[in-house]
């Protein structure tokens, strides 16, 4: 198993590589990850103790048994990762900053020590996550801070169970894990687009087994709706973006792209309330809009999603997933753009 760095460790390997300013982001994150992981307890532990929720028992259960079909079933990482269990006194694991310029969907980049550069900047507290976004508004920067339920530390310590995500439905449950098991399979530092989009296959794919295995009939039928409002709402997200890059890549002024901005984001509320009647008043992606839209919520769409097409029918023509691992793997030490052109090949009809 797996140990944390003791944190003043943690913080001269942080101090080394980011350098004074960093100090205060580099803190809060050894502290946050050394809380994290002293305070999770084996599930075997929290199973014996009499004090503990007979509901909790029941999905920490659960929990157990949807991690052993990710090792049986997937072929996913056999390790000490999700046996341990941590009950935490806020709603998220952390929250992420991200940002993008005022006309523009790219996102900003920070880059870390393991995990490279990626296109967020996470805090362990909320309030610290609000207070550095309200800097990057002051520099004219369009801000998005969002709850994270979990995360991956890619191997470097083994990931526990947590209260942010226990009690999701046993469908969403089994997702979140298979997700976050996939990026320790195969992870490329700097390729946030790749990272994602292979784990999301993997938690597709997964899931669609996992149910066919051991979910109920009811439960099928209710991932399948939820599946489709996901689906439904992603293209309607896409579909915004793709109006935005149009109007950011024209020869329009600057004034001209302010107010055609605040007419996309007008369309999109518009339209997303459109579809929540046509979803019988479902409000799970309500949150979503809680704060003023911005470019920074468009962002990262395309991360999660761009290629998720190529790992599919790469999964499909490999026919289990040792096998599409490695090809995922050998695929992973390709260049960046030998990598896009494969991915964007697999894509192709």
């Amino acid at each position: 198993m797996r140990r944390a760095l003791g944190l003043p460790v943690a913080l001269a390997l942080c101090l080394s590589l980011g350098g004074c300013t960093q100090l205060r982001y580099y803190t809060q994150a050894a502290q946050g990850q050394y809380s994290l992981w002293s305070s999770a307890r084996p599930v075997d532990d929290w199973m014996k103790d009499p004090a503990t929720d007979p509901r909790l028992k029941a999905r920490l259960a659960k929990a157990q048994q949807i991690r052993r079909f990710a090792v049986d079933e997937l072929g996913l990482p056999d390790n000490g990762s999700y046996k341990n269990y941590a009950s935490l006194q806020r709603s998220f694991v952390l929250w992420n900053v991200v940002a993008t310029p005022e006309l523009s969907l790219k996102p900003l980049q920070w880059c870390f020590p393991i995990a490279g550069c990626v296109n967020y900047r996470g805090y362990y507290s909320k309030d610290d996550a609000l207070a550095y976004a309200e800097t990057l508004r002051e520099q004219h920067y369009d801000v998005q801070v969002g709850g994270v339920p979990a995360y991956s530390t890619l191997g470097w310590f083994d990931d526990p169970l947590l209260s942010t995500f226990i009690n999701y439905n046993d469908a969403e449950l089994a997702r979140m894990i298979f997700h976050e098991l996939a990026h320790q399979v195969v992870y490329v530092q700097g390729d946030s687009a790749f990272n994602e989009s292979f784990a999301v296959a993997v938690e597709e794919a997964g899931v669609q087994r996992w149910l066919a295995h051991e979910g109920s009939d009811a439960m099928r039928d209710d991932y399948a709706r939820y599946a489709a409002r996901r689906k439904e709402f992603l293209a309607l997200l896409l579909k915004y973006r793709g109006q935005l890059e149009t109007a950011y890549a024209s020869d329009a002024s600057d004034v001209e792209k302010r107010a055609r901005k605040a007419q996309v984001f007008t369309g999109l509320k518009a339209e997303y309330q459109v579809l929540k009647q046509n979803w019988g008043g479902y409000a799970g992606y309500d949150r979503w809009f809680e704060q003023p839209l911005s470019n920074a919520h468009l962002a990262s769409v395309a991360t999660y999603n761009d290629f998720l097409p190529a790992f599919e029918k790469l999964l499909e023509e490999k026919k289990n997933f040792r096998a599409f691992y490695a090809a995922v793997h050998t695929m992973s030490l390709l260049d960046k753009p030998e990598r896009r052109r494969v991915l964007q090949q697999l894509s192709s009809p």
